[in-house]
């Protein structure tokens, strides 16, 4: 399987903030612009894998650098920065500019991870990734040590979910309840 350029995944989707996206601070919601970055990351996922279906196997990081304010409107832009045999890291930004003044800055990075899936549900293999700039090569040659953290992390993720439980709080006995309700 060839490898396919970074650019050629790249998703650039560019939205106002209406009122209904802000928050008691009035800043856009960060849940709103996560599911702004999950649409952009799915379609750069997409476009690399040149599937019907790619599922989101992760959230990997989002780091909020500035908040968003209705006056500005939010540029997303997404691309796949490292890719596995079958996953893609897909890297989003979003930019922030004040229609009013023209002022642009970082609001966000964040890195998704994704699966490309046959018809049969199956994940399938990817191609590899070919980053030609500055900021593709850079993200790439990181692109390893973040895949391994993400392996960590699963991992971790696995042992954690053997040891919680499924008991709803007012099934417990009495004792571990009172004991739960203390910590609290």
């Amino acid at each position: 399987m060839t490898g396919k350029r970074a650019k050629e995944s790249l998703v650039i989707n560019t939205d106002q903030v209406m009122i209904n996206d802000l928050n008691n601070y009035n800043t856009l919601f960060g849940g709103v612009l996560m599911k702004k970055l999950d649409n952009n990351a799915t379609l750069s996922a997409r476009r690399h894998a040149r599937v019907k279906e790619c599922v989101t196997a992760s959230t990997d990081s989002i780091d909020f650098l500035h908040p968003i304010h209705q006056t500005d409107s939010v540029c997303v832009e997404s691309f796949v920065s490292y890719t596995g045999n079958k996953s893609m890291e897909i890297f989003c930004k979003v930019i922030a500019e004040d229609m009013i003044t023209g002022e642009r800055r970082m609001a966000a990075t964040a890195f998704l991870t994704f699966v490309a899936l046959d018809e049969h549900k199956q994940a399938v293999k990817v191609p590899k990734v070919i980053p030609e700039t500055e900021e593709e090569k850079f993200l790439y040659q990181s692109g390893e040590e973040r895949a391994k953290r993400r392996r960590f992390r699963r991992d971790h993720s696995a042992e954690l979910t053997r040891i919680i439980g499924l008991e709803k709080p007012w099934e417990k006995g009495v004792d571990e309840h009172d004991q739960i309700s203390k910590l609290g």
